[in-house]
Order: C-alpha cells, then structure tokens, then sequence
C-alpha cells in the first residue's frame, strides 16, 4: 500500500491549529484530548490517535516515546523542522516520572563528539538520560 491518505478533514484542521498553538512544547495525546473535550469542537480519542499518528507519518510531528511507563509525546515541528531552538534532549526522574525536554547546546556538542570520535550518530528523538531531578534531590 502506498502513504497513507492526507484527507484534509476538519477535525485534522483543528489539532494542526492546537498543535500550532503550543509551538514546539511537547505534549501527549491526552492532552490534546483534553483540549478538545472541553473546547468548542469536542472530537473522539481515537480520532485525536489516528490524526496524530498520521502527522507523525508525514513529518510535520515528531513523536517520542521513552519507556512502557511513559504515554508518547508529540511536538509540532511543521513542514521545516523545529519550531523551537533545534534538537530537544530528553531526561527522566526515576523518583517522580517527571520528563524534562532540554535545549541544551553542551548535550548537542556531545552528540557531535560521538559521531567525529566514534562514527555513532545519536538520535535525541530515542535517547533519554535517567537521573533525580533538582526537586527529588532537594527532598532527599
């Protein structure tokens, strides 16, 4: 079978605006459920899914997934790559859950170690550093 169909429905009109609309944030499809449940064109999960996966199939969303315990999150980069600043680095609190999304130049520098020492090149979309977040620590 060849792509999959770019059907220019409403509803795909209305979460490209939502997605627009929050820039480059990262977001899960709950929270796009969210927002529609409560706005003024309330639309199904599953259509929030299918119309989010298709974005995802035709670049204009990048989607990341880190772990089973962990819903995807999705960031509108349109048809010219990211709205925020460049490449997003990815870390995780193994005390709370909670994911920070870094633009962090010294991460990309790293990345660009890798691959002219090592011939590695590393995919931030996949790759998350696992650690205590600032608040956990303090707790401690």
């Amino acid at each position: 079978m060849g792509e999959r169909s770019k059907y220019n429905t409403k509803q795909r009109e209305y979460i490209l605006d939502y997605l627009e609309s929050v820039g480059g944030d990262h977001i899960t499809a709950a929270d796009v459920c969210e927002h529609f449940r409560s706005g003024a064109n309330p639309m199904g999960q599953s259509t929030v899914y299918r119309q989010l996966e298709r974005l995802v199939d035709e670049g204009v969303i990048n989607k990341y997934t880190f772990d089973a315990g962990s819903p995807a999150c999705f960031e509108y980069i349109g048809k010219t790559g990211h709205v925020k600043d460049g490449v997003c680095f990815h870390c995780k609190c193994e005390s709370c859950g909670t994911l920070i999304h870094m633009h962090c130049d010294e991460l990309a520098s790293i990345g660009g170690h890798l691959y002219s020492e090592h011939g590695f090149s590393l995919d931030p979309r996949r790759t998350v550093f696992y650690g205590i977040c600032k608040a956990c620590s303090e707790k401690e």
